[in-house]
Formats: C-alpha cells, sequence, structure tokens
C-alpha cells in the first residue's frame, strides 16, 4: 500500500473501531495525544531554524521584495475570506433561543495581550512555554539581522545540517501517522457526543458546506488561476498533510509537510530554480501567525450567536466586526471570540456553544488552515519569482465557477435548513423535565400551607422524635425550588434538602412558604428551616438565623432581546431616565437598585411569574438575580440578561433557621461545609445553575452495546 492509502485505511479502521466499541474507545486517547505530542516536538525547532537560515541567505533586495509580495497575497487572501465569512449568515433561519446561566455574565473580559504574545521579553521562555507568535518574530528579525552579518555561510552550514536532521527526525514521526490517525479517529467516533451538537446543526452545517468550498475549489482555485500550478495538482501533493490536519484538528503539526508538499510543486515548475522552493521554508511557518482563512471564517460564529440570542449583528457594523476580527484572531481564539461577544453585546454564555461546535469546527477550520497556508506559499513565491499570471480568461472562469458555487452552496443550504430542519424552541422543555441528580429520599410535598406540628423539644431534637425535617420552600424559586412537567418539587436547594434529610437518617416534609411570612413560621415552629434560595439582607438577620453563605448571586435586569445593549453599564441606564423597573418583594434589591438608579420607578410584585406578564406590567425591565433570571429566560426566551457593569451587585444566600435554633444552626453550617469540601455543592451547581447535563445522559452508541448487546 502507498503510504496516502495507508493513511486512509487508519482513518476508515479507527471510525468503524470507534463505532464499534463506543465510549470504550476512549482508552486509545493516550495513543492519540502521544502522536499529536510527537508531531509538535519537531515543529518549533524546524520554524526556528528554517526562518533564521532562509532570511539570512537572502540578499536585501530579496527580502525586500519577499516582504511586499507576501503582505499584497495575505492581505487578498483575508478579503477574500471575509468575504466567504459573511456570505454564512444568509443561511440561517429565524429561530428563538435562551440558555442556562454562564459566569460569564458576570466575570470581566481578559485583556487581549497582543504585546505579550508578539513581542518575546525572553525568546527561551516563548520556546519552552510554546509561544509560537514570539518564536517566529524572534527568529524573524534574528534572520535580517543575518543578512548583513559577514561570514554568515559559516552559520548557515550549520543551521542547514540542523534542519535537514529535523526534517529527517519529522519524516521518521511521520512514519507513524497511519497508527496515530487510526487512534485520533477511533477515539473521536466513540465518545463525540452528537447530542450536544443537535442543537448547533444549523452553524455546523453552514460553516462546514463553506469550508469545504473554500478548501476544496477556492484557494486552489485561486492559485489555479495565477500561476501555471493546477488546481488538483495543489491538493494531490498534499492530502497527507491535509488528512492528518483535518483528523488531528492542529496546523502546527503539519507545517514541514506543507512545506515539502509547497517546494516540491514549485521545483516541477522549473527544476533548475531552487530559490523559489527555498523561499517556501520562510514562508509556511511564517505565516502560521498570521489569522489563516480557518480562523476568519470562525467569524460567522459571532454572527451565528447573534443570530441565535435575538441579538443580531447588523450589516453596517460588519467592517468593524472585521477589523477587530483580524486584530483579535492574531491570538487564540477561545481568547479573540468572547472578546467579540461582548464587543458587539451578544449574550456571552453563547460562547460555550463556540467550545461545542469545535468538535467539529476546528477539525474543518484546520483543513481549510492548511490550504491557506499552502496557498500563501505558492503565490508568494510565485510572486517573488515573477511566475504569477494575471489573465483574463483563466480569472474570469474562476470567478464564474465561484460565483456558481457559491449560490449552489449557500442558496441549497438556506432551502435545506428551511424545509428540512424545523427549529422548534425547546429549552422550556429541558429546563421542565429536568430531574434530581441523587435518589430521593422518602418526602411528602404540600402544596398548601399546613398546621404546624406542636412540640416543645428544641428543633433539632424535635427532627430526630418525629423522624422528620421540614423544609419550607418557595413554589417560584427558579431554579432553586420549582416543579418539573411531572409535578415533582425539583431544584438547587431541593437537591440539597434530600442530601440533608438523607445524612441526617430522617424523612422529608416540604411546606410552601411565602417571602413576607417565613420568618414568622420558622418562629411558630411549622418549618425547620428555609431552603428555597433565600438572600442574606440585614433586617432579616434581626429575627432569623442564617446559616453559612453557599452562593453568591449577581443581581440583573431582564430585559427584551432587541434593548439588551441599552443596559450594559449603570450610566448607561441612568442615562435614559425614569426606566420602570420590576422585582420582587426583597426590599435588599430595592434597596440597592435606588442606590445605583435614583430616577427608576420601582415596582414591586408577589408573584414571579408576573413580571414577564406584559398584560401585568408595562415595565422597561425586571430585576432579578442573573443566575435566577437565566432559568427564567429559558420560559421567557424574547428576554436576555444582563448584569450592569462597572461593580456588579452581589448578594450571598444561605439557609434560614428560626432565630433560637442555634445548635441547628450550628449543624447546618457543619454539614454546608462538608458538602463545599466533597463536591456536593460543586455539582449541585453544575447541574441546576450552569445547565449542564440537564437531561440523564445516555451511553454514546455504539455496535457492541446497541446491536450485538455485548455489554449494557
Amino acid at each position: 500500500m502507498t503510504f496516502s492509502r495507508q493513511i486512509l485505511a487508519g482513518l476508515a479502521g479507527g471510525i468503524l473501531t470507534g463505532l464499534f466499541f463506543g465510549e470504550q474507545a476512549a482508552v486509545l486517547r493516550w495513543v492519540a495525544d502521544g502522536f499529536v505530542k510527537l508531531l509538535q516536538m519537531m515543529v518549533l525547532p524546524y520554524i526556528t531554524v528554517s526562518i533564521v537560515a532562509s532570511l539570512g541567505s537572502l540578499k536585501p533586495s530579496e527580502l525586500r521584495t519577499l516582504g511586499l509580495r507576501a503582505a499584497a497575497v495575505i492581505g487578498g487572501l483575508w478579503l477574500l475570506a471575509l468575504f466567504f465569512a459573511f456570505l454564512i449568515p444568509l443561511t440561517f433561519p429565524r429561530i428563538q433561543n435562551a440558555s442556562f446561566f454562564s459566569s460569564s455574565l458576570i466575570q470581566p473580559r481578559p485583556a487581549f495581550d497582543f504585546v505579550g504574545l508578539y513581542i518575546p521579553a525572553n525568546p527561551f521562555y516563548s520556546l519552552a512555554n510554546n509561544v509560537v507568535p514570539a518564536v517566529v518574530l524572534f527568529s524573524i528579525i534574528l534572520g535580517v539581522a543575518l543578512v548583513g552579518v559577514e561570514h554568515r555561510e559559516r552559520l548557515l552550514n550549520v543551521l542547514y545540517v540542523i534542519k535537514d536532521a529535523i526534517s529527517r527526525a519529522t519524516r521518521l514521526v511521520t512514519r507513524l501517522t497511519p497508527y496515530g490517525l487510526f487512534a485520533i479517529a477511533a477515539n473521536a467516533a466513540g465518545t463525540l457526543g452528537l447530542e450536544q451538537l443537535s442543537r448547533l446543526q444549523i452553524y455546523l452545517v453552514a460553516y462546514v458546506a463553506v469550508a469545504l468550498m473554500v478548501s476544496l475549489w477556492v484557494l486552489p482555485g485561486l492559485v489555479a488561476a495565477l500561476t501555471p500550478i493546477r488546481a488538483r495538482d495543489v491538493l494531490a501533493e498534499s492530502h497527507d498533510s491535509l488528512i492528518t490536519a483535518f483528523i488531528a484538528g492542529d496546523l502546527f503539526i503539519v507545517l514541514p509537510g506543507l512545506t515539502h508538499a509547497s517546494r516540491t510543486l514549485l521545483d516541477r515548475l522549473d527544476p533548475s530554480d531552487r530559490d523559489a522552493g527555498r523561499l517556501t521554508d520562510v514562508i509556511v511557518p511564517a505565516s502560521f501567525n498570521f489569522p489563516h482563512t480557518g480562523k476568519l471564517l470562525s467569524l460567522s460564529f459571532v454572527l451565528f450567536a447573534g443570530w441565535f440570542a435575538d441579538a443580531v449583528v447588523p450589516i453596517s457594523a460588519y467592517p468593524q466586526l472585521a477589523l477587530a476580527g483580524l486584530v483579535t484572531f492574531f491570538g487564540s481564539l477561545n481568547a479573540a471570540v468572547p472578546f467579540l461577544l461582548d464587543l458587539f453585546r451578544i449574550p456571552a454564555d453563547t460562547f460555550q456553544l463556540f467550545l461545542a461546535t469545535g468538535v467539529i469546527n476546528s477539525r474543518v477550520g484546520s483543513l481549510v488552515a492548511a490550504v491557506h497556508t499552502l496557498t500563501v506559499a505558492l503565490l508568494v513565491a510565485c510572486a517573488v519569482s515573477g511566475r504569477i499570471r494575471f489573465r483574463r480568461g483563466p480569472i474570469l472562469s474562476y470567478a464564474g465557477i465561484t460565483a456558481v458555487l457559491a449560490i449552489v452552496v449557500i442558496g441549497g443550504t438556506r432551502v435545506f435548513f428551511a424545509s428540512g430542519l424545523p427549529q422548534e424552541y425547546s429549552k422550556d422543555k429541558v429546563l421542565a423535565s429536568m430531574q434530581l441528580l441523587h435518589e430521593p429520599v422518602k418526602a411528602t410535598v404540600e402544596r398548601v400551607p399546613s398546621p404546624a406540628p406542636s412540640t416543645n423539644l428544641p428543633p433539632l431534637e424535635a427532627i430526630e422524635e418525629r423522624k422528620m425535617l421540614r423544609v419550607g420552600y418557595l413554589p417560584d424559586a427558579l431554579p432553586f425550588a420549582f416543579f418539573n412537567q411531572d409535578g415533582d418539587l425539583v431544584g438547587f436547594d431541593v437537591e440539597l434538602a434530600h442530601g440533608l434529610a438523607r445524612e441526617m437518617g430522617v424523612g422529608l416534609t416540604f411546606v410552601p412558604v411565602n417571602r413576607q411570612s417565613f420568618v414568622k413560621d420558622l418562629a411558630d415552629g411549622y418549618c425547620d428551616l428555609v431552603m428555597s434560595g433565600v438572600v442574606v439582607t440585614t433586617n432579616r438577620a434581626r429575627e432569623i438565623l442564617f446559616s453559612d453563605s453557599y452562593l453568591d448571586e449577581s443581581l440583573a435586569l431582564i430585559v427584551p432581546d432587541d434593548q439588551r445593549e441599552r443596559y450594559g453599564t449603570w450610566d448607561a441606564i441612568r442615562d435614559q431616565g425614569a426606566l420602570k423597573i420590576v422585582l420582587p418583594d426583597v426590599q435588599y434589591y430595592v434597596q440597592k437598585l435606588r442606590e445605583r438608579l435614583p430616577d427608576a420607578v420601582i415596582e414591586v410584585h408577589q408573584d414571579v411569574e408576573e413580571l414577564f406578564d406584559r398584560t401585568v406590567t408595562d415595565a422597561d425591565a425586571i430585576a432579578l438575580p442573573a443566575e435566577r433570571g437565566s432559568a427564567w429566560t429559558l420560559r421567557y426566551p424574547a428576554y436576555s440578561v444582563v448584569v450592569p457593569g462597572p461593580d456588579p451587585i452581589r448578594v450571598p444566600l444561605a439557609y434560614a433557621i428560626g432565630k433560637r435554633d442555634e445548635r441547628l444552626a450550628s449543624f447546618v453550617n457543619t454539614w454546608i461545609a462538608l458538602k463545599a469540601k466533597d463536591g456536593t455543592l460543586d455539582a449541585a451547581y453544575k447541574h441546576w445553575i450552569l445547565g449542564q447535563d440537564p437531561a440523564l445522559r445516555q451511553p454514546r452508541w455504539s455496535i457492541i452495546r446497541n446491536v450485538l448487546h455485548w455489554v449494557k
């Protein structure tokens, strides 16, 4: 078998293995990770030596020509990539959406450190920590400086020997590619959670369709239109590297292979001209540090996120998005995308969707990036050597084919979405179907108040005597206590109440309370404690005991989706004058809002659900903690959560206990400390507040489980 066929066989075998064994194929992950690290091991030394040696061997005039031609080619490819990125939103239909709470709502955005990324104060630190842009800048400066050094041939000879040795070592490692890709494909096919990608199918299909068009025709076709190199030769010579980049989802590891492919293609044009092929040793590793087409196509995610969250980015803002994307995409996508989402006032929790798409898009994006890098190398080398041809026939033919393909791909995808993929909003159903994480204890849930049990014993002894813990709950304290679609009382604090009763070895009774009377209910012995997202306030602390705080909330404003940009800061809200804000009857919230917004009209309601009823109130905004507001927007997706800055209002939550029940309070405090240490609080937070795995996760489909039934 040829090496290419070995790669394809390894890929196919890995996919079949993953589908057969399912999640059990995860044991191959260490092989997959080891293969990628072996490839990475050689790349950074190769980049450094190649750039220094190749630049150092040039004449000053050649260096200047290379820089100018490279800038022109990269700039042209950027414009082409932006054009296709901005075509992708044409495929999106209209839907509604909302999300669980995300900590990104309240966390400040990390600053984009452009200087730290590109200017190496210590190049050895950059080498040790794989800061590729800084290493490349250091290598370029060193290579340029070498141009004017006398007797530079002595160092260049050594560098060429080192480069050849590294290339030889890379080829040895590359021979493991069929086995490495087998492990990568098996792990991905066996463990990929398709359920998390189903709700992103619109963006995934649109992105993949456009990305494949760009990588398989637009970029190779551009090379064919401007140079003597045919498009099919571009793909045929580099297909091993392209497949590896696609399966591994990593451009970095295939840079040596792309350098070799571009050099081979250039040598075929004129075997006697070695200078053009030699330039690729500089162009390929240096171009790695500039935003490539795969990254720029990811700008479409910002447009998708805006469409998805009903915060659409207007066409007039596309130039600003393009400029901001070009600057920020010099760094990591995971740092740039949150910045862009914040810049265009798109809900920050949509970044979690971007992370979910990475399973697919990182691989397709790496394929596009590899073709982009090869295109840059070929076009720049041909431009420097005078082989660029601007002929009307090939250029018009290329433009016509590209236009037809774009119309077919964009139009066909839009028609497919409109006819074959109806997007019904379902997040409210996800919330309504949520169940307790752990097996509940035997419990009774009362919907209406019942008489308080009579006893002369202190609360802790009374609980032990009757073998029953009475917990007060607020029926509308979403997501801390609420009734799901089966009529069961569930939620963050309901989960913990079951855990508390289980560890006390008693049964459990939930009794309803309201915000106005639960202080009296505790004093009368109607309930032992209230576990329902109770806010700690100074006034309440005079009348009852509070346990230690188990969670902090941030006060937010819930506003219509199309109004969210007006509420980003306290100053912007104050500038709007006498806004009407409605909120639950929690005087602490009222006090804090009056301090921040003295001109606002504050209206209190007893029923939280009334706040979202436009027939009951015509308020401009609803004040709720962001954690609760996010859950309510799942029911009312036309609203968005905004945490005004700077200095968000933080509010602690605790469990309310009767004023004279010190022993019970001490016991609950100890229990909270234990639950914080053993991960119970964290697991409940992820499930009920962040919405991670809100439904019971089913094992990954596999032949061995679902067809042969050999395992459960």
